[in-house]
């Protein structure tokens, strides 16, 4: 059986406060005694919407919730449905200005969205299925090279009006019919990568510069303090757009027994 062991790592964008952090990450390793999957999910909010934080919250916590949505149109059709009125039902009774809660009703918020479950762990088409709507992106990594990424997007289609998941009832079927879906067989070993678009959009251009220095030093990642460190250089550099940044790391592992027992 494979098992899925994952981390997160995130920073905010230079000159904000931690707090002001815009995307939003959501993980669940599965557990296969209770025959429940892994699910993962990344978004990232856009800063102009309206009270942004909270929306990217309210989707990755409604993600990883179990059972959590279907990856299918239909399935997550409804559970962007379920979203948009979970959102109304929870906005204030009262705004502190009359601006604030025109951007509420005329604009709403937003965000981009990458959802992925892996399915058949302890079959013989262990694999990873995902859904998305814009520039955050799943990068699938096999003996330190990429196989794929999803979205199959470019590097300079990066931040071209994404399309994401809005508060808005009226965006419900453009949605649906935008979602991209795919998905591809996985090993022990493999490493998946979900990236916001800054990180996502640098992570393509080293790997077609040099991923054999690149992919080993993120499956290596250990502490949060390397990662702002990489993150600050490669900013520094001119490399790296000044954004919020999520990378979560998803390692795909053999399940060995925890203890030897011997019978003498």
């Amino acid at each position: 059986m494979i098992l899925a062991r994952s981390t997160c790592f995130a920073l905010e964008k230079q000159g904000s406060a931690a707090l002001e952090w815009e995307d939003a990450a959501a993980y669940d390793d599965g557990d296969p005694a209770a025959g429940t999957v892994p699910r993962y999910v990344v978004v990232d909010g856009a800063t102009e919407a309206y009270d942004a934080i909270r929306w990217v919250e309210h989707l990755v916590g409604s993600f990883v919730a179990r059972p959590g949505p279907v990856l299918t149109p239909d399935g997550l059709g409804a559970w962007f449905e379920q979203v948009q009125r979970l959102w109304v039902a929870e906005a204030p009774t009262r705004f502190a200005t009359v601006i604030e809660e025109h951007k509420f009703r005329a604009e709403g918020s937003f965000a981009t969205f990458l959802g992925c479950r892996l399915a058949d762990l302890d079959g013989p088409r262990a694999r990873w299925e995902a859904a998305a709507l814009g520039d955050t992106v799943l990068f699938h990594i096999r003996a330190g090279r990429l196989l794929t990424h999803f979205p199959p997007i470019g590097v300079d289609e990066f931040g071209l009006s994404p399309d994401g998941i809005s508060t808005h009832p009226r965006a419900l079927g453009p949605m649906v019919r935008g979602l991209g879906l795919a998905a591809g067989e996985v090993r022990a070993g493999d490493v998946l990568f979900i990236a916001t678009d800054a990180l996502a959009a640098w992570l393509l251009a080293q790997a077609a510069h040099d991923e054999a220095a690149l992919w080993p030093v993120l499956v290596e990642l250990a502490h949060d303090a390397t990662f702002a460190a990489l993150v600050a250089d490669q900013r520094a550099t001119g490399r790296l757009h000044n954004d919020d940044v999520t990378l979560l790391r998803v390692r795909l592992v053999t399940d060995e027994p925890a203890d030897l027992v011997v019978n003498l």
